[in-house]
């Protein structure tokens, strides 16, 4: 699925998304909780962070399901970061500032995180039960 660069489009993204994952086997929780939240994060990272609202640019979102479970990749045309060096949001200093809680929360609700080298690509995995 191609995503325009407009946080308008997000609900609708995931609830397709959401909509073929619980059809595919993905079970009820994981479909309209665990990938619902990482997925719209990751979206929202994508076309904020990514594209820097730049409505020329596009986010791509790819779906991979096997008999182990659901592989989510979602890349964007921005530059890239390095998701090592997002800090930790929980610690004592970071807990009253709103950045990084979106990387925060997909590595919870996912059980596999990775990225491309060049960090403008995040791929969700969501084991099945």
């Amino acid at each position: 699925m191609r995503v325009p660069t407009d946080l308008e489009v997000v609900e609708e993204a995931v609830d397709v998304i959401a909509r073929h994952c619980l059809a595919s086997g993905l079970t009820p929780r994981a479909a309209r909780f665990n990938l619902r939240v990482a997925l719209s994060e990751a979206l929202a990272n994508a076309i904020v962070y990514g594209n820097q609202m730049d409505p020329a640019k596009r986010v791509d979102v790819r779906v991979e399901m096997d008999d182990g479970g659901f592989a989510v990749y979602v890349s964007d045309e921005g530059a890239g970061f390095d998701p090592t060096r997002v800090p930790d949001p929980t610690l004592p200093e970071r807990i009253d500032r709103p950045d990084g809680r979106g990387l925060f929360l997909i590595r919870q609700l996912v059980d596999d995180v990775s990225f491309n080298d060049r960090g403008n690509a995040i791929c969700m995995i969501l084991r099945r039960a």
